[in-house]
């Protein structure tokens, strides 16, 4: 909807789509999953319903940490295609109305990057200042107390030059030093490769991680650290005070936003956590830095009506009027939302609560199906977080074979793939779930093209409603006299909601996918974890 006082931009007014390029469609019959496999699902994404596919990341790398260890910032790894099959996906998507965003990872590459490779060679190396090096303790002890993400401390002692580098992931993952003038504008200058073969945006990966203290300065104890965390988990034992968000990261996200810039209707997206008065920082004083600062809060939220609302009212609150607000409720770091909010029903709900908040949704691929957490048997763990810290931290769970058919390898593959395919694929799969009129896809589908055509919907205000009833959350959106209102039912019982306001209301969308007629708003009835879409009689 572009009306001609509001001119809403394509990543305000549409739906992301997370692609986890490994496990979405092979084409080539190696088990992983690839770009030309995405090409010939493109035509399923426009059905669905998005507007922007966000690829996960497929450059050349030598898989350490599947692709966020980047070992060329300019290509595609060979396993994923080639540059030719990118730019075919960009030209095939943007000939469909879809917009391309790809994940950048500017807080550390491979240590087979050509630039780690020259910065090891020597200390007096040019590029050696473009990753962060520093000498052993005067007892021969670590440069600090930081930890890694993934278990360990943060630092790998280099025999040959005989300092230690830096890294808050796998020891391949050194971090680059951002301080340094030339690693920024090389690094401005990978944004602007792809910028130039038409990508519209990108994912930034652990965004406020690519600025440090400057004196490195020890981290203190976190008196909220889990006691039973494994041994090696030095980096939840501490404050992430001075490894990450410091105040000047705010300059460089500008320089960033400039490249983005240079280019028309182009979008940054960051992956960042921290407490709401520092994370609405990232918008920028005046909407100059990113567009969409993800907001992780409600992946986990408790399932509870009044939680969610407390989370959604906080982040309105917090908003200044030039930032666009979005939700996630789903990614490649987590375990799958069907799973972690308890079931299909509840699903179902988070879906319709998703794609009915104001703000910029983005889906996981498989949510849309219902995929839960795979069962991934010990010996088949991939994921170097579950091999370091243990197999319930594995994220492998949530990277699982997109499931489309009933065949063995769920038309995923006809081939053995990386991760095994789940046991429901036999009935939890895209063909099956097209035919169920009833099914989640089709809640997906008929809430993507509801919202897709309601201007209350996609830009309209948001108001929470006070109905009197507890586990029960009810929002209107409004926009220039036209209104819905959303009334949702975490509750496993069945509900009896005071909307104010209006006596009437027809049910336009139930997400039970069976009601549609006009009801009374002093005592509107809901189903367990229903949620229903509604138009107030004016």
């Amino acid at each position: 909807m572009h009306h001609s006082e509001h001119p809403y931009h394509w990543w305000q007014s549409g739906v992301v789509y997370q692609v986890y390029p490994r496990s979405f469609k092979d084409s080539n019959r190696d088990g992983i999953g690839d770009l030309n496999g995405v090409i010939e699902k493109l035509d399923y994404l426009k059905e669905l319903g998005i507007q922007a596919i966000w690829l996960s990341p497929f450059y050349p790398s030598p898989m350490v940490d599947f692709g966020y260890d980047v070992a060329d910032y300019c290509d595609v790894d060979p396993m994923f295609g080639s540059l030719d099959d990118f730019d075919r996906l960009v030209a095939s998507a943007h000939q469909r109305g879809l917009k391309i965003i790809i994940d950048w990872v500017p807080n550390h590459t491979s240590d087979q990057h050509e630039w780690f490779k020259e910065s090891r060679a020597s200390q007096d190396n040019p590029k050696r200042d473009w990753y962060i090096w520093r000498d052993p303790k005067a007892d021969g002890g670590l440069p600090n107390n930081w930890g890694s993400v993934f278990g360990g401390p943060a630092w790998t002692f280099d025999r040959q030059t005989g300092q230690y580098y830096l890294h808050q992931f796998v020891p391949e993952q050194p971090e680059l030093n951002w301080r340094n003038p030339d690693l920024r504008a090389a690094m401005y200058d990978t944004l602007r490769f792809w910028l130039k073969r038409g990508v519209d945006g990108f994912r930034m990966d652990v965004i406020g991680m690519i600025l440090k203290d400057e004196q490195l300065r020890d981290n203190p104890p976190n008196p909220q650290a889990n006691p039973n965390a494994p041994a090696n988990d030095i980096f939840g034992r501490l404050l992430s005070l001075h490894n990450m968000d410091q105040d000047e990261v705010h300059q460089i996200i500008r320089e960033i936003r400039a490249v983005l810039d240079e280019f028309d209707e182009r979008c940054g997206i960051g992956e960042l956590w921290g407490d709401l008065d520092r994370w609405v920082r990232y918008y920028g004083e005046n909407g100059n830095e990113l567009q969409l600062p993800f907001n992780f809060r409600l992946m986990w939220e408790p399932w509870q009506a009044e939680a969610m609302r407390r989370s959604v009212d906080a982040l309105e609150a917090a908003l200044p009027p030039f930032a666009w607000p979005n939700y996630v409720l789903g990614n490649h770091d987590q375990p799958r939302l069907a799973t972690r909010f308890g079931g299909q029903a509840q699903a179902r709900l988070a879906a319709m609560l998703l794609l009915t908040l104001r703000g910029t949704p983005t889906l996981y691929y498989g949510d849309e199906i219902g995929l839960e957490n795979g069962l991934i048997p010990a010996d088949k763990i991939q994921d170097p977080q579950g091999k370091n810290l243990g197999v319930e931290r594995t994220r492998d769970v949530c990277r699982t074979p997109m499931q489309w058919d009933d065949t063995p390898f769920a038309g995923f593959s006809t081939s053995e793939p990386w991760l095994p395919v789940s046991a429901d694929h036999k009935t939890r799969n895209v063909k099956a779930q097209q035919a169920d009129p009833a099914s989640m896809l089709n809640l997906y589908r008929q809430l993507l093209k509801l919202r897709a055509g309601t201007p209350a919907l996609q830009i309209g205000s948001y108001t929470a409603i006070d109905c009197g009833v507890e586990n029960c959350f009810v929002y209107r959106r409004q926009v220039q006299g036209e209104e819905r209102i959303i009334a949702l039912n975490f509750s496993a019982e069945p509900r009896k909601v005071n909307i104010p306001g209006s006596l009437r209301g027809t049910i336009i969308l139930s997400t039970h996918l069976d009601r549609n007629e006009t009801t009374a708003l002093g005592a509107l009835e809901l189903r367990p974890y229903e949620g229903l879409i509604l138009v107030p009689e004016k």
